[in-house]
């Protein structure tokens, strides 16, 4: 019964210690909590920008070829964030924000050729005043950087979506 005792009140000044140990303001999670964020989007960015120049390939998900919502996928997945397979339904996940509002390592959506729906997916990589850079897999080149002052992604440009708060 002691020994009990003993257990149950080393255990109590255990729980009490530890819950005023770990005190942590809000503003300083906070911070943190962004800095993690950063690395995180750094990550992103380094783990996608690894692949240009990796050849266009329809449903591809590695290596050897990557269709955009592929590379976009195997990114995020890099860093343990599952994300729908498709630019359809990638467009579906997160906040959409204001082209202005865009940040590095938010996901940049278009409907190009016509489309009447999401079909192009890109990852942000560079906000400038008039200008965004993301990379992406295209059919044409593979995975590139590429430009919203371009004229083919300025006039299929449909939206931007936020993953990483």
């Amino acid at each position: 019964m002691k020994k009990l005792f003993a257990f149950l009140l080393l255990s109590i000044v255990l729980v009490s210690c530890k819950s005023t140990s770990t005190a942590v303001s809000k503003n300083e999670s906070k911070s943190e909590s962004k800095k993690e964020n950063r690395y995180l989007v750094k990550n992103l960015i380094d783990k996608a920008t690894d692949n240009i120049g990796v050849k266009y390939k329809a449903g591809g998900t590695t290596k050897s070829g990557f269709d955009c919502s592929g590379l976009v996928y195997t990114t995020f997945e890099s860093e343990n964030i599952k994300l729908p397979r498709s630019s359809f339904e990638q467009a579906k996940i997160g906040k959409v924000i204001p082209l202005n509002d865009a940040k590095k390592g938010d996901l940049i959506f278009f409907k190009t050729n016509k489309s009447r729906q999401i079909n192009h997916v890109g990852l942000i990589t560079e906000v400038n005043s008039d200008e965004i850079k993301f990379v992406h897999s295209s059919t044409s080149k593979g995975v590139i950087i590429s430009s919203t002052k371009e004229a083919y992604y300025k006039n299929s440009f449909e939206q931007v979506n936020r993953i990483i708060e």
